[in-house]
């Protein structure tokens, strides 16, 4: 897909100062910068939304499971 953006001219001769200096095309640098800004995003709504569902939930661990993981792992692991 083709498109076509405005970028501030400092911001525009950065990128391309980065995107030469790694052999990388203009177009290749912002579909990776894009990636990574969209994942980063992605993963910051899912611990939003994992953290409303658990924020009226207790999360001290339970006794019993705390007392098997300590047996298990023994006290230099835990």
């Amino acid at each position: 897909m083709k498109t076509a953006v405005s970028l501030p001219d400092p911001l525009f001769a950065e990128a391309e100062q980065f995107a030469h200096a790694r052999g990388l095309s203009r177009s290749e640098l912002y579909a990776r910068a894009l990636t990574w800004y969209l994942q980063t995003h992605r993963a910051q709504a899912i611990t939003a939304a994992l953290n409303a569902v658990y924020e009226d939930e207790e999360s001290a661990l339970d006794s019993g499971l705390q007392a098997a993981q300590a047996q298990v792992l023994g006290p230099e692991e835990w």
